[in-house]
């Protein structure tokens, strides 16, 4: 019998990338858990399984259900037998948290604490995984990346609220002996990404001719940059995750519980040097403008950077180029 796995978020961007890897590489059925708002959209579903067999389609359900209120009888009903968890539902732009903190304090720590209380009652749990992120440990503040177990530094309401729930999750593998790990990934890119993001942003704006913004420290001249990851790589990584067996833990975990995972890439691009890369593939000039995002978008990270060495060590690698990726998505949304 195929293992049931619960992806909250799954009709989110990262999310119906996961679903899609995971009905082509596994046999499992999947139920996607999702609120549906501007975050959700049942149309990424729809556009991934367009082609797919529909016997394979059937594998595939979605039950509406919005994290911030616990799990009653009708949705844990409508669940079923649930063996793995992807926790991946979260608000999670920057400027948003900035205007609205209590909201993602309510979406990201109030819902994560609602699937634990969900998931410590489940008879046949075998795995919970939570997305968290990068942004939990702050900007990089040299050339050192951060490892798993590096403290946080929350520069905003969104990486703190993340951090939190983070926390959280150990707690509750170290309470409740809940078999959880967690992920920190970085800046993930991919098709039917949402506009706020800076991707797609931008190739909105390249598009229309209008000019971009670019983020340059007045101080030091640097350009804000970023590690770029493929959301199928992170479906990648996290299948490998669920496929683990006994792993060794760092002695930088230093004897934390909780395994916690970096799912990251070498990629690093400035904002100008993607922005170059996006008017390549569509075709245009660049128009745009530095900034100083401190006068811009204050509680904006300039840099992040975390190691992947630990889950390499363990025998996963990305497999998608960032300057192809990006050039591929871009063309792909024209």
């Amino acid at each position: 019998m195929a293992k049931k796995i619960m992806i909250t978020g799954g009709a989110g961007f990262i999310g119906h990338h996961v679903v899609s890897y995971f009905l082509k590489n596994t046999d499992y059925d999947i139920v996607c858990l999702d609120r549906l708002d501007f975050s959700g959209d049942l149309n990424r579903l729809s556009q991934i399984l367009k082609d797919i067999e529909p016997e394979t389609k059937k594998r595939v359900r979605v039950v509406h259900h919005d994290l911030k209120a616990e799990f009653n009888n009708y949705i844990i009903d409508k669940l079923g037998d649930v063996n793995i968890i992807l926790h991946m539902a979260a608000s999670s732009h920057v400027t948003r948290s900035i205007k609205f903190p209590v909201e993602f304090i309510n979406d990201n720590v109030i819902g994560t604490t609602n699937v634990l209380e969900y998931a410590r009652k489940l008879k046949n749990l075998e795995r919970m995984i939570y997305f968290s992120t990068d942004e939990v440990f702050g900007p990089a503040v040299d050339d050192t990346p951060f490892t798993e177990w590096d403290r946080f530094n929350a520069c905003n309401p969104y990486s703190a609220s993340k951090a939190a729930a983070e926390e959280i999750c150990v707690a509750y593998e170290n309470t409740y002996n809940l078999p959880i790990y967690i992920t920190h990934t970085m800046n993930v890119y991919g098709e039917r990404q949402s506009d706020e993001k800076y991707i797609p942003m931008i190739t909105k704006k390249i598009n229309n001719d209008e000019t971009v913004i670019i983020h340059q420290d007045s101080k030091t001249g640097k350009i804000g940059s970023r590690c770029y990851l493929h959301a199928l790589d992170v479906a990648d990584a996290l299948l490998f995750l669920l496929n683990l067996k006994d792993v060794k833990k760092l002695e930088s975990h230093r004897g934390g519980k909780c395994n916690k995972f970096n799912i990251s890439s070498s990629d690093e691009l400035n904002n100008l040097e993607v922005a170059h890369m996006v008017a390549k593939a569509l075709g245009k000039e660049l128009k745009y403008e530095l900034v100083d995002p401190n006068i811009d978008r204050p509680g904006h990270d300039f840099r992040y950077l975390i190691s992947g060495d630990y889950l390499r060590s363990l025998g996963w690698v990305k497999k998608i180029d960032a300057e192809e990726g990006i050039f591929n998505v871009v063309k792909n949304t024209i």
